[in-house]
């Protein structure tokens, strides 16, 4: 079973697209509702965790945790504070840039790695960083499998990136429950 979190327009075959009144990521009960515990294979959440408060975003992490199987994973991408483009951190910013109907109006927190990656280890999982940019707006890439849960705004799918130039990144990692050896 793979879920796709908040998923908006977004259906890939394979996975079952959920919107936050299909199950809410703080609510456990919601989860209860529909999954068992340690029954979810793949999670996968683009441009979700940044429309919750970084002690929100623990909690859903730890609700998506228990419910996802061992060796099983979330691929969470949000928009990255350490990109150095002036259009993108105004469109990306707490509060958005400006009418209440922009989907960024809702942002609470934007990410650097390092605290996006501490939210999932403090639920439990080993994460792994796929994209990201570093304290000086390095961009860094870690090839990995759209298979696996593909984020549309990405180095790779979005066409506003080219190897020349960045248009549009996220923070991009899996993070994985561990497999309990007995």
């Amino acid at each position: 079973m793979r879920i796709i979190l908040g998923a908006g327009k977004t259906n890939y075959e394979g996975w079952i697209s959920t919107q936050e009144e299909d199950l809410n990521l703080l609510d456990r009960k919601d989860f209860e509702k529909n999954y068992k515990e340690n029954c979810i294979d793949a999670m996968l959440a683009e441009h979700v965790w940044e429309h919750m408060s970084k002690e929100d975003g623990i909690l859903a992490a730890r609700n998506c945790y228990d419910f996802l199987k061992e060796g099983g994973y979330i691929r969470a991408a949000v928009p990255d504070i350490n990109f150095k483009n002036e259009w993108y951190q105004d469109m990306v910013k707490v509060g958005g840039p400006g009418p209440t109907n922009h989907p960024a109006y809702t942002h609470k927190i934007v990410y650097d790695y390092l605290t996006f990656k501490e939210v999932f280890e403090s639920a439990g999982f080993e994460v792994e960083l796929l994209e990201y940019c570093d304290e000086k707006g390095v961009f860094h890439y870690r090839h990995w499998n759209e298979i696996d849960g593909k984020i549309g705004r990405s180095f790779r799918f979005d066409t506003r990136n080219s190897r020349e130039k960045l248009g549009m990144v996220s923070i991009i990692i899996d993070a994985k429950k561990p497999l309990i050896i007995k």
